[in-house]
């Protein structure tokens, strides 16, 4: 399974972005899909994850009420809309897959395919 971020920029604090990650390869079955972060000298770090259905959801508390976590499973793709964006978004943000969890896992330890990142910068 390949997992291809995109949807990366510079933007100004307050503004938007929509991340997109296409997931295409031998997938079957459901899955959960999960968006995480890495800060310049910072861990890896929780952002959202969804469930297959979309019922489950799952925010890190930095990002909840503010970023929005949706899929298109005929489309095999996990969106991220980030609003009002603050300087402290700044970080690479990375798609995972999740294959043998039903809701929505938080933790890097049960997601088992990611994708290469794609560079988030909020300028104040």
């Amino acid at each position: 399974v390949q997992l291809q971020a995109s949807g990366g920029g510079l933007v100004q604090a307050g503004g938007s972005l929509r991340l997109s990650c296409a997931a295409s390869g031998r997938i079957s079955g459901v899955y959960t899909m999960g968006w995480f972060r890495q800060g310049p000298g910072k861990g890896r770090e929780f952002v959202a994850a969804i469930n297959w259905s979309g019922i489950s959801k799952n925010y890190a508390g930095s990002v909840r009420g503010r970023f929005t976590i949706s899929r298109n499973n005929a489309k095999n793709t996990v969106f991220l809309q980030m609003d009002s964006l603050r300087p402290d978004d700044t970080a690479v943000y990375y798609c995972a897959a999740d294959f043998d969890t039903v809701e929505a896992a938080t933790s890097v330890r049960y997601y088992d395919a990611w994708g290469k990142g794609t560079q988030v910068t909020v300028s104040s």
